[in-house]
């Protein structure tokens, strides 16, 4: 996946979330069916607290908090031939991470450069990346061209959710945590 963390920072998180909800307030961005907010919502399922279960039929996320309740975020999966399910674990945190494509995403767009720098426009990986083990896979947040994509299926094969939403997972989770993925 090539990404290059900045290094973990606890104000640098807090002040990259305030950034990201200042521009989410100050440019409108954010509103649609498609993108609809993170909520706390009833989960029935055999996920321990803690867990994070993607459920790419729903284009939704859900962080499991306990007690039958989860907080659900919308994102977007895998377009056709790109999905795929499992369990994992997240292996990396990186806030305002560089992206190098993979060959795949290469191919598949020549033109991409090499390396994108961490908080460029145009890096696909946004505010914050969460990288999972066994693959070149992350749940990630987005550029503002790409914000329109969340609640399809738009990505190579990685989970992208809204930089707010992200940061907002960034902050409760840690290394280590499980990742389900399923239809």
């Amino acid at each position: 996946m090539g990404l290059e963390s900045s290094g973990p920072a606890a104000a640098r998180l807090a002040a990259a979330a305030a950034i990201v909800a200042i521009s989410v307030v100050a440019t409108g961005l954010g509103a649609g069916p498609a993108q609809a907010a993170r909520e706390v919502v009833a989960f029935k399922a055999e996920a321990l607290p803690g867990t994070i279960v993607v459920k790419t039929s729903e284009r939704r996320l859900y962080y499991v908090v306990g007690a039958g309740r989860a907080i659900r975020y919308p994102v977007a999966v895998g377009m056709a031939g790109r999905q795929w399910t499992g369990a994992t674990y997240i292996d990396g945190k990186h806030l305002q991470p560089a992206w190098s494509p993979p060959a795949e995403v290469k191919r598949h767009k020549p033109s991409l450069p090499n390396l994108i720098a961490g908080g460029a426009p145009g890096n696909p990986m946004g505010a914050a990346a969460l990288t999972l083990s066994g693959g070149e896979y992350a749940i990630h947040g987005t550029s503002a061209s790409m914000r329109r994509s969340i609640g399809s299926a738009a990505s190579f094969g990685c989970i992208r959710m809204l930089n707010e939403d992200v940061l907002d997972l960034y902050s409760q989770v840690g290394v280590g945590t499980r990742v389900v993925v399923e239809r």
